[in-house]
């Protein structure tokens, strides 16, 4: 979602002081510390891998194989060919009373290590047919026989009752492009924006790049590829993410709301009660693995390495790279409210607090008639100032501080129970949203702890939502999380009819504990600076929401087209009219097919999308002309997101190239050129990933609005969307006031009209009324 803002910006990081003596490292030893990285991950991940290592077999079969050998040999026969015997021969003689007990011993080594051939053998096999993407190019509705086959495969080799992490050592790494591929895609992505002469230009740069430099970078690329578990996602979080010396606020953070039309309960300490149990409950289950690894088709694993990091993490400022903390456990929150700190234990005698006990000490903080201490209401403003700035305070606050700061850091998350309502409300539906989006993406630049992995904001009239630190992991992640968080307090734990929290409370529990903070003078100063430039970002931020219900998923599907590129090349549309121009488009995908793969871009603005829009600015062409070319455009969405999902997109693989550059010294003007660009037009889908914890049909206002994120120009727009049900879809625009190109508003009735007149192309869509064939244009 940010990550567009911070795929722009990561470049300065690479060219400054700092940076270019860590870079000046030789690239033989950055690789060699990439694959050292992935193996402490592994072995910190010991005892879930062993659990899981053996995975689809179970130790239940080791057992069950031993026992099978013993019987074997008890019948006198020798399913080893004489291994065993020479087995036993090795053993040291404990005497002949022994010698049935080195007969034991003999069997159970011989059973373990073919039970660890076999389950080796079961995860190159699985680890083979993983590797298989040929069901990504199947039509709409229909499979071939090798597809067919490759299932059925991958059925019996998958095992049953897979825990989250259960597939992880069978997953494929992610492959390296060849650069031809790469370039010859590149240039096929920017035709539509450039000129002929700019064009020619470009093409020329990367014609002298695959003849002079793209073989030596590709090779380390290839090096990298065999020895660490993914060739750039530990250079994509370092660099583009650790690296940004940035506000968090706004460029690497997105948000997450609540249910669009209800809120199930007006009792603000009640709301967070659940909440954070259910929170709490999810991290429960992600400690035990009982959270179902996602799976594509029923069938193909996705990564669940990013799941490790959801709880008990913060992002630490440091001069010139951050790096990301996180904790095995921790047992309390951070909760902010009028300016003042707490931490709020969440267990009690190493049981989790029930909701009617969290929403005790929660109402507890509110009652608290305390005001907050000098500079202590507006300390977090600092966690949205640059980040070497903050580094700096940091240090000293560290030491004036610790106790305070470390129950911040340290905390499962933060909660930030606001003073002010927030939602969807009747006498003015649109600005209510576009608060809503605003107070969660940047609040008031003061009441969020921005480097906290998620904070959980609660308003006062129950109103909830999610602000979401970006390096750690990216949507798909933290919205898994959201889903099974809001289906879980609403639908399983409920509210009594008073609106609180079902139970009792617990009379003998602590009061929440205040946090002191004794701030030094020389940090005052601080904090008012941040203050001022963290207000000053926020009220540049222009957010607009709207849920679209004139059609939604069902109305797409009766067309037989994908949701997501239906809804891409509209926004190409919407975008022209709003512009008169085309432009650069990010929209992220996910590579989690692959061993810790993140994220790709789809570049969506295809030569086939602008033949398409200037068709439909065409009056000349007709509707049947124009829906073929949307077919085309819609086709061509299609086979890129399916590339980019299969490790074979652009732009990771020209970043990758692009550090290894970097840290050859080696001037690549071509390289220079890809990570110049600015991205106009940032747009993201967030997928409902749980549909079966809610009820879409009979409470369709029961589904998260989604969620967005900041632009990733100055004057360029964030878009995101989602299919609310089958009948909404909701987007999230963002923009700059401070541009005079841009207008959130003015693009949102664009996207509107431009969906409504791709719908009218269809038979299926005819009832709808046109923008372009209305009283606007009779005249």
């Amino acid at each position: 979602m940010a990550e567009a803002h911070q795929a722009v910006g990561f470049r300065p990081s690479l060219t400054s002081d700092a940076g270019e003596v860590e870079l000046g490292a030789p690239v033989l030893q950055e690789i060699y510390l990439s694959g050292l990285r992935s193996w402490k991950r592994h072995l910190s991940r010991f005892w879930n891998d062993f659990l899981t290592g053996v995975f689809p077999a179970s130790p239940l079969s080791w057992l069950f194989l031993f026992s099978a050998i013993q019987l074997a040999c008890f019948l006198q026969l020798d399913p080893s060919l004489g291994l065993m015997e020479k087995i036993k021969e090795s053993l040291p003689d404990w005497g002949g009373q022994h010698h049935r007990l080195r007969g034991v011993l003999a069997a159970a080594l011989f059973a373990s290590c073919l039970w660890g051939a076999l389950i080796f053998t079961l995860h190159v096999a699985l680890r083979l047919l993983l590797s298989y993407h040929g069901w990504l190019l199947e039509p709409h509705g229909g499979m071939s026989s090798p597809t067919k086959t490759w299932l059925a495969l991958v059925r019996i080799f998958s095992g049953r009752h897979p825990m989250l992490f259960s597939y992880q050592r069978s997953l494929p790494r992610q492959p390296v492009p060849s650069v031809q591929d790469t370039v010859r895609k590149y240039l096929e992505s920017v035709r539509p924006v450039l000129s002929d002469e700019d064009f020619d230009w470009t093409a020329g740069l990367a014609q002298e790049f695959v003849k002079l430099q793209a073989s030596l970078l590709q090779w380390y690329l290839q090096l990298k590829s065999w020895w660490a578990s993914n060739y750039v996602s530990d250079w994509w979080e370092e660099f583009v993410y650790l690296r940004s010396r940035n506000s968090l606020m706004v460029n690497s953070n997105y948000y997450m709301m609540d249910f669009l039309y209800v809120t199930p309960t007006p009792v603000q300490a009640a709301r967070a009660g659940n909440a954070v149990h259910a929170l709490l409950l999810y991290r429960h289950r992600l400690d035990r693995q009982e959270i179902l690894p996602t799976l594509l088709m029923g069938m193909r694993p996705l990564c669940s390495a990013q799941y490790e990091k959801i709880f008990n993490t913060t992002r630490i400022p440091g001069v010139h790279r951050d790096h990301i903390r996180h904790l095995r456990d921790s047992r309390h929150v951070a909760v902010f409210h009028r300016g003042r700190f707490f931490r709020v234990g969440t267990h009690s005698q190493n049981r989790l607090l029930s909701p009617r006990a969290l929403e005790q000490q929660f109402q507890r903080i509110l009652d608290d008639p305390s005001p907050a201490c000098p500079h202590e209401e507006h300390l977090a403003a600092l966690t949205a100032a640059p980040r070497d700035t903050w580094a700096q305070v940091r240090r000293s606050l560290k030491t004036q501080a610790q106790g305070a700061l470390e129950a911040v850091e340290g905390a499962a998350f933060f909660v930030s129970l606001d003073s002010e309502p927030a939602g969807l409300t009747r006498e003015d539906p649109a600005a209510s949203l576009d608060a809503y989006a605003h107070a969660l993406l940047a609040g008031r630049g003061h009441d969020r702890w921005f480097d906290k992995s998620f904070s959980l904001i609660v308003f006062s009239n129950g109103k909830l939502g999610l602000s979401v630190e970006h390096s750690w992991a990216d949507c798909p992640i933290s919205g898994h999380m959201w889903e099974f968080t809001l289906a879980t307090e609403c639908f399983q734990l409920g509210y009594s009819a008073d609106g609180h929290c079902k139970g009792h409370p617990d009379p003998s529990l602590p009061q929440p504990q205040r946090l002191h903070w004794d701030l030094p003078d020389k940090i005052h100063l601080s904090i008012s600076l941040a203050l001022r430039a963290a207000k000053t970002l926020s009220g540049n931020i222009d957010c607009h929401v709207f849920p679209f219900s004139h059609f939604g998923k069902s109305f797409i599907k009766r067309c037989h087209l994908s949701s997501d590129s239906f809804i891409q090349t509209a926004l190409q549309l919407a975008h022209f009219r709003d512009r008169g121009q085309f432009c650069l488009t990010y929209e992220s995908t996910m590579t989690r097919l692959f061993l810790e793969g993140r994220t790709e871009t789809v570049r969506s603005c295809t030569r086939e999308a602008c033949n398409f829009v200037r068709a439909m600015e065409d009056k000349e062409k007709t509707d049947a002309q124009c829906l073929a070319l949307f077919r085309l455009a819609v086709d061509k969405h299609q086979a890129l997101l399916k590339a980019a999902m299969s490790g074979q997109g652009v732009d990771r693989h020209l970043f990758a190239l692009y550090i290894v550059s970097q840290f050859l010294h080696l001037q690549s003007p071509f390289l220079d050129q890809v990570h110049s660009e600015q991205w106009q037009l940032a747009t993201s889908q967030i997928p409902v990933q749980q549909i079966h914890l809610f009820d879409v049909h009979n409470y369709p206002d029961y589904v998260s609005s989604g969620g967005g994120f900041g632009p990733a120009d100055d004057h360029g727009y964030g878009v995101s969307y989602m299919f609310m049900g089958d009948d909404v879809i909701t987007f999230h625009i963002s923009s700059k006031k401070s541009s005079t190109r841009t207008d959130s508003h003015r693009l949102g009735q664009r996207i509107q009209d431009a969906l409504l007149d791709v719908a009218t192309l269809f038979p299926e869509g005819q009832h709808l009324k046109r923008r372009g064939l209305g009283e606007e244009d009779s005249g």
